[in-house]
């Protein structure tokens, strides 16, 4: 006789049998950061597999159980994370994630809606219909028709920006995308993938897409053409000069596209929001809320000025969106993504809006701008340190005064292989710059001080 199958998650009995599971993950996290003691393990990548390769076989032939299973794998995991928590794992856009959100998705992992036809999430794909529709808002607020599409996050985002002026142009050529030195190195990924001529790069020696430049490089490239400038850079945090560069793009004819994955939720704050004048010119904008905006990955947007943009996204799989069901009024939500089955992201972005509304994500926003210029004050206090600049948002380039590029590098791998911090590497000005940057508002000022006494450390051992 066969021995009963697994319980499920979702149905009536699924919170049930949950419930003694996440008991078991909850002890597992618990345990498995307190082991860690740290925003990363020690030791570094060999010391990391070691242990890893120490917890047994992947597919024993007779199973150990979901407890031990649980509570093994979820301990080694915590033990293990770089974990973006800790306010000295500030190397990346790598968000600390809200304990509601969080909780929100395992509501959507245990439903399991798929978000590629109505009758597999119906309650679902009418929550993206209305979070969408808000969040395009808050990007195109005169515009008449915005929408906005969930994505993955600013890679997807920024190729179906490609993609979608590259079917809007078809007949004229090809199109020609035209970005900063500073902008993403998807774009160029994205070009290659739709089989279009590599990105027209104009140098940023600032920093940032300087406007008479982008004019001398549309007026020497043949159109159609997209330019894509950026809010908030990977590197430094900085912002383009968009309501210029949206002047320059309407006398070239150009389409405008802002890669605002980093910098688009500051449309939350009434105190920030003015650095991203002029976003509302763009055709199409790509918004991440697993940056600024506290969300597990994925949580992507790609908001777009006109929803009729969308068109060419327009797909028919007879068993997912038959004519007749579409026109007896199933909505079609093919359209809504190049992905087929799809996880509703946009639970925990909902929760989150409702929970905190505008002024609380505002605040959030506000509290980590005012950390990165907390953390700037205290480096150009500290005499054996240099600032590069004052942060444009939450990214705090700096060095040892006197060290090398050789010797910057070895700074940071010592504090990674030490699990005592996890700060990023940028270049800029031709010298190669610590970065941090800081996404935890529960940050102290006693953690930016022990990060500049970390690395003042490493630099001197």
């Amino acid at each position: 006789m066969r021995a009963a199958p697994p319980p499920l998650a979702g149905g009536a009995p699924g919170a049930d049998a949950l419930r003694p599971l996440l008991g078991a993950v909850l002890d597992a996290l618990r345990a498995g950061a307190e082991e860690r003691g740290g925003p990363l393990p020690a030791g570094g990548p060999e010391a990391v597999a070691r242990r890893t390769a120490a917890l047994g076989a992947v597919l024993p032939e007779t199973g150990t159980g979901p407890d031990e299973a649980l509570r093994t794998l979820v301990h080694a995991l915590a033990a293990g994370a770089a974990d973006p928590a800790d306010p000295l794992c500030a190397a990346h856009l790598h968000t600390p994630p809200l304990a509601l959100a969080a909780a929100a998705d395992l509501a959507a992992s245990a439903l399991n809606p798929s978000m590629d036809s109505w009758d597999q999430a119906p309650a679902a794909s009418a929550l993206e219909t209305g979070v969408t529709a808000a969040l395009a808002a808050e990007v195109f607020p005169d515009a008449p028709r915005p929408d906005a599409l969930v994505t993955t996050g600013g890679t997807e985002s920024n190729q179906l920006a490609l993609l979608l002026a590259r079917e809007r142009h078809t007949g004229e050529g090809p199109l020609r995308t035209v970005v900063g030195a500073n902008a993403h190195h998807s774009f160029r990924r994205a070009a290659w993938l739709l089989g279009l001529p590599a990105p027209v790069v104009v140098p940023t020696p600032r920093g940032t897409l300087d406007p008479e430049a982008l004019d001398a490089a549309l007026t020497a490239t043949p159109g159609p053409l997209l330019v894509a400038a950026t809010a908030g850079t990977t590197d430094e945090g900085l912002v383009d000069p968009l309501p210029a560069l949206a002047d320059v793009c309407a006398a070239h004819r150009a389409d405008l596209h802002a890669d605002a994955a980093y910098g688009g939720p500051l449309l939350f704050s009434r105190t920030h929001r003015r650095l991203l004048d002029g976003l509302d010119r763009a055709r199409t904008v790509t918004v991440d809320l697993h940056k600024l905006g506290w969300q597990p990955a994925a949580a992507g947007l790609l908001a777009v000025r006109d929803t009729a943009d969308l068109a060419p996204l327009a797909h028919t799989a007879d068993y997912l969106n038959a004519d007749d069901d579409t026109d007896a009024g199933l909505p079609d939500l093919l359209g809504r993504s190049p992905r087929t089955t799809r996880r509703p992201d946009v639970l925990k972005a909902a929760v989150t809006l409702r929970a905190l509304g505008r002024t609380g994500l505002g605040a959030l926003v506000d509290t980590c701008m005012d950390l990165a210029q907390d953390l700037a004050d205290r480096i150009e206090k500290t005499p054996a340190l240099d600032l590069r600049a004052r942060p444009a948002l939450t990214t705090v380039l700096f060095r040892p005064h006197d060290a090398d590029d050789t010797a910057v590098a070895a700074i940071r791998r010592t504090l990674l292989t030490d699990g005592r911090a996890v700060l990023g590497r940028a270049r800029a000005d031709g010298r190669l710059w610590l970065k941090a940057t800081l996404l935890n508002p529960h940050a102290t000022p006693g953690d930016l001080d022990q990060l500049i006494t970390l690395v003042e450390g490493s630099a001197h051992r």
